[in-house]
Order: structure tokens, then sequence, then C-alpha cells
């Protein structure tokens, strides 16, 4: 029964996607959804943005070992992004009526930015979404008690989600996020809410992360070594998600400025809030089956929530929580295959291209999502030995030391140019790679805030010295007609 109800969830997500697909006539709809959005949608599809598996296997499996302290990084520093963005970036880049962050490089800083900083922030995609196929194969996996294996369910997983995100694009994602969102909350809340019940009630669980200092979240009697760490790993998806695609295509898809301040706001005040079930449930699961749990910390730690439920709690909730964790799965999933293909259209492939018609840009819109779709499975095969959670965090080192700073600068710095943003990239780059290679440099000081502050002078050197290399400001425009 667990299985017929997953599997008619799967098909029923499919049919919203591919009726929402009814509404793409052109780039502009498949991209950011025609601009159309409203408040409750917009607030759903931030939401839903980063609650992956990341966040409900990844972040709980670090969790039961690491307690607060270990996921700075996600949910803190995610939902901590998406808040910035509200407050200091979506009015500022709605203004400017752009498909892609891309767009932006371009416009302010001429076609050699745009196009480096656009193959960085696509580049840092791979992981990313490989976490989420990754997830699949796992939950495909347990579902079937092992019958399909982990790589067998990664290409159906993937499979599934790309036939609605190929065809409705932004406006299937934002529809199939909405609903997915429900299906997470209620489902989370359901689970913990019988969780707590089994672990004795949630005042023993809290009793129980109190006592084990799970709860404890800054680093006690550090040195300042251990602080720079902590910070590192706080600002790494914090700053560095906020020049990527996904999150710039739920700004831009509001149907107006107040909507795209508003929207991710309110949709990551919810990610951090809601992010505290999963780490509840697993800490329930440490009370309700220990020897189980101590076995799995030792062997796979994202398989705790997974036993737990498989193994404790009725079929209702069987199909409620794997409900929920496909829907975060999925609407992670979507998203992140339609912004890099986005982006490599509009960034890359029509400055080897100009002059593509609005039908030909859709067309290979849709072909590169199948294109990076496939790259991604591949490289999330390869992967299989690596953590969820260590997929994501890595991701976003690279759009961190390479993208941020042109586009903070670039907003809020008048003096920026073209040569410092240049210099930026370069620099930010150079010093994060080499603190990634050098032998024990990474040990003795954060790689991505050596990057990030490298970036920064190479942005304040470049364009204060004497500029060997010339403004650019390109204006961006977009066919908006149909490409029927």
């Amino acid at each position: 029964m667990l299985i017929t109800f997953i599997a008619a969830y799967l098909l029923v997500s499919i049919g919203i996607g591919l009726y929402a697909a009814r509404r793409v006539h052109n780039t502009a709809d498949y991209a950011v959804a025609g601009r159309n959005l409203p408040l409750y949608i917009v607030v759903a599809t931030t939401f839903a943005t980063w609650f992956g598996s990341e966040l409900v296997l990844g972040v709980s499996a670090v969790f039961v070992e690491e307690g607060l302290g270990g996921v700075v990084e996600d949910p803190f520093g995610a939902g901590m992004c998406l808040i910035l963005v509200g407050l200091f970036f979506a009015y500022k880049l709605y203004k400017k009526n752009l498909i892609t962050i891309g767009d932006y490089y371009r416009l302010r800083y001429g076609r050699a930015v745009e196009l480096l900083c656009s193959i960085i922030i696509i580049f840092s995609y791979l992981g990313w979404v490989a976490a989420q196929v990754s997830a699949l194969g796992l939950v495909f996996h347990l579902l079937t008690g092992g019958a399909l294996s982990i790589v067998a369910g990664m290409v159906l997983g993937t499979v599934i989600v790309l036939i609605y995100t190929l065809f409705g694009g932004m406006w299937s994602v934002a529809i199939t996020d909405l609903v997915q969102m429900i299906v997470i909350c209620v489902g989370l809340l359901a689970i913990a809410w019988f969780a707590g019940n089994l672990a004795g009630g949630a005042d023993k669980v809290i009793d129980y992360a109190v006592t084990e200092g799970k709860l404890q979240f800054f680093p006690q009697d550090a040195d300042l070594k251990t602080w720079l760490f902590f910070f590192a790993a706080a600002i790494t998806m914090m700053l560095g998600s906020i020049p990527q695609q996904d999150v710039f295509q739920r700004v831009m898809s509001s149907k107006d400025e107040n909507v795209a301040r508003l929207g991710p706001i309110i949709g990551g005040s919810l990610y951090i809030l809601f992010a505290f079930i999963p780490m509840f449930v697993v800490t329930a699961a440490v009370l309700v089956m220990p020897e189980e749990t101590k076995a799995l910390i030792a062997d796979d730690p994202q398989k705790i929530l997974p036993t737990l439920v498989m193994g404790h709690m009725p079929v209702v909730l069987q199909i409620a929580f794997f409900g929920a964790l496909l829907s975060a799965i999925m609407s992670t999933a979507s998203a992140t295959m339609l912004a890099p293909s986005t982006s490599f259209v509009e960034n890359v492939l029509r400055n080897i291209k100009p002059g593509m018609t609005d039908a030909q840009t859709l067309k290979a819109m849709r072909v590169t999502v199948v294109v990076f779709t496939l790259c991604v499975l591949v490289y999330a095969i390869s992967m299989q030995d690596s953590s969820i959670y260590e997929m994501v965090a890595g991701a976003y080192q690279v759009p961190l030391v390479g993208a941020f700073v042109p586009l903070v600068c670039g907003l809020y710095w008048k003096r920026a140019t073209t040569q410092g943003a240049l210099l930026a990239v370069v620099s930010g780059l150079g010093v994060w790679l080499t603190f990634v290679f050098m032998p024990g440099w990474g040990e003795a000081f954060p790689q991505q805030l050596a990057g990030l502050l490298g970036a920064f002078a190479g942005m304040v050197f470049g364009s204060l010295a004497p500029q060997y290399i010339a403004n650019e400001h390109e204006d961006v425009v977009h066919y908006q007609g149909s490409a029927e």
C-alpha cells in the first residue's frame, strides 16, 4: 500500500507540472513564469528552494552527531541567505527586468564578467543537484526494501523530475512547489508529533538534546581558529547562495517588487523554523531505538529517519514521511535542474550564437535541461560515497569566492569597475584554489574565507587602480513574444 500511494503521488506531481506547462509560451514564461507569481506562491517556492534531501536527511544526520554547531551552514546560513536577498537584493534586481543573474553581470560589467560568473554559477549546481539525485536513489531503494538499487532509484527519480521540469519550466516548478510545500509541512508535523509520543513526550526529547549539548550553537571556550572556521561555514551558503540563478528566478518571477522582497524573507524564515522538525525527529529516534541508531551512526546516519519511520510508525505516517521527503527532494531538484540550464542558454550560448529567436532559445533551454540532468546523474552515481550534506556544502564555495563580490559591489559601490570585477573573480578563485591544493593551508585558515577576502581585495584594487580594461555596460533585452 505504501508503494501504491507513493506512486500515485508521483503521478499526480507529474500531472500538476504538465498542466502548469500549458502557461509556457515564450522564454520569459519558461524562465521566470512571466513575472506573474503572487506572494503565497513565491513564499512556497522560496521555502522549497533548499528544503530538500540535505535538510531532511543530511542536516538531521549531522545534527545527531555534532549538534546545532555542526549545521550552521545549513539550515541557518541557507535560510539567512533568503532573508538577506529579500532585504538587500530583491528590490534592486527586480527593477532591472532581467531573466538570469548572469544578465546583471553583463548589464553592470559587460560580457566578459557575465561569461565568467555564469560559468562559476552553473558549475556550482553540479554538487547541489547531485545531492538531490543521490537522495532520490536512497529513498526509492528504501521504499522497495532493497529491490531497487540506489543507482536504479537515481535514474527513476531523475526521470520523474525531468519530465515536468522539461516542459513547464518555472511555471511547473512554482505550482508543484506549492503543492509539495503543503505535503512537506503536514507530513513532517505529523511525524514529529508521533515521534515525540514514541520517545515519551516532546519534553523528554528536548531535555535529552539539552543534556547531550546538541542545542549548543556557538563554539565554547574556542580559540580564534575555531571561530574563523565557524564563521566561514556560516557564510558559505549565507553569501555564496545569493548570486545563484534558482534564488534569482524566484525573485524575478514575482508579480511586483513588494512580492519579490517579501517572498524570500518569509520563505527563509519558514525554512529555518521547519528545519528544527527533522532535528527533533532524529533526536527522538535516539531515544526510541538507541541500539539501531548507534549502529546507523557508524554506518550511515542518513538512514536514521527512514529506519525510524519504517520500523516504528504506522503505514499512514510512512506515506506521510516519504511523501514529504519526496516532495522536498523533487521541489529542490526541479528548480536546480532549471536554473543552470537557463543560465547556460541566456549567458553562454547566446554569446556564442547571437541572434537566436525566442523559439530557438526556448528549445535550447529544454535541450540543455536534458543534457545537464544527464551530467548530474553521472556525477551523482560516481559520488555515491559522499554524504548529501558534504555535496551541498561544497557546492557553494565556488560562487562565494567567484561571483558574490562583483554582485554586491556592483549594486552598492558606484566605483566598482569592469577591471575590478575581473580581478575579483580571478583573485578570489586563485586564492581559494591555492588554499585547496596547498597542504596545510586549508587546515590553518578557512579556504572559502581566504578566497572571499582575496575577491574583495581584487575588486578594490582593480577598481581604484589605473584602468587598463575599459568599463563595459550593456543593455540586456529579451524577446517577449510568443515562441509558438
